[in-house]
């Protein structure tokens, strides 16, 4: 079980509660116990682990802010650093909150090195707010995997060569965070915040990590050494039933593919060709 750590953006009041009692600092997340994460007007907050990871699954049970949540973002990501260095690697988990009766929308995107606009998005096939979901990454040199409930959404495939943009090289923590970011989360900036609906609140659960912990100089685990089923064959292609998953969220749920546009890119991204079939 990973460590946690906490911060908080504008400290006002306690960062978590639990169902009963606030949770301490130094508490690691338990099988079925409950975090919240509160944002109002004054006050947004997260957490993160306090090791570093290099390749592995990584997954963690959500339950998104209900109601008019337009705006507030809450964030599930990987980054090599604790602040948005200009030399991060990062993956992202983003969920875009909405008007009342309006779809959440995920949005992916990959860094390297500082260098990101890697979006896609995503219609979910449930309702995000009503019960707890499980969002996972499966990280290896093949492949990253994005998955909701163990249905994979989005592939990014490395060529095997030395590139600009699969993140293989570098450790990872993990954090999640809520914030206002009513300028483009929700229609592009066009939907505001509506302070009056705070404090809203997003919960988490069965944290769950089964990866190479980095340890310095150089752990062995990050070599391809097929030890561990997150870096066996099985896990560098997307299975025959993962496929057929897969297939049916890209005709149905893409809302956005940074690949397909060709008036942000005239020239597609090096990556974009590579078959996520293979």
């Amino acid at each position: 079980m990973a460590c946690w750590s906490c911060f908080i953006t504008k400290k006002k009041q306690p960062l978590f509660w639990g169902k009963e009692t606030r949770l301490e600092k130094s508490q690691a997340l338990q099988d079925g116990e409950i975090w919240y994460l509160s944002l109002d007007k004054e006050t947004g907050c997260g957490f993160q682990t306090k090791q570093k990871y290099r390749f592995g699954w990584f997954s963690m049970k959500l339950k998104l802010v209900g109601g008019d949540s337009a705006g507030v973002v809450t964030a599930y990501y990987m980054c090599t650093e604790n602040g948005a260095g200009p030399e991060r690697d990062e993956l992202d988990f983003e969920f875009l909150g909405n008007r009342s009766g309006q779809p959440y929308l995920i949005q992916t995107n990959v860094y390297k090195n500082g260098t990101g606009g890697r979006e896609m998005r995503h219609m979910l096939w449930f309702d995000p707010t009503e019960d707890f979901h499980t969002y996972s990454i499966l990280w290896n040199n093949h492949q990253i995997v994005f998955f909701a409930d163990k249905v994979p959404i989005r592939v990014f495939k490395n060529n095997g060569e030395a590139n600009n943009f699969f993140p293989n090289e570098k450790p990872m923590y993990l954090f999640s965070s809520i914030w206002n970011a009513d300028e483009w989360a929700t229609r592009g900036g066009l939907e505001k915040t509506d302070w009056k609906k705070a404090p809203f609140v997003s919960s988490y659960r069965d944290f769950n990590v089964d990866g190479c912990q980095w340890e310095d100089p150089y752990p062995a685990c990050v070599s391809t050494t097929t030890k561990n089923w997150w870096d066996q064959y099985d896990a560098w292609h997307l299975s025959d039933a993962q496929k057929m998953d897969y297939a049916w969220i890209q005709r149905n749920l893409v809302i956005y593919d940074y690949c397909k546009d060709s008036e942000r890119y005239p020239t597609l991204p090096v990556e974009c060709p590579l078959s996520p079939w293979e």
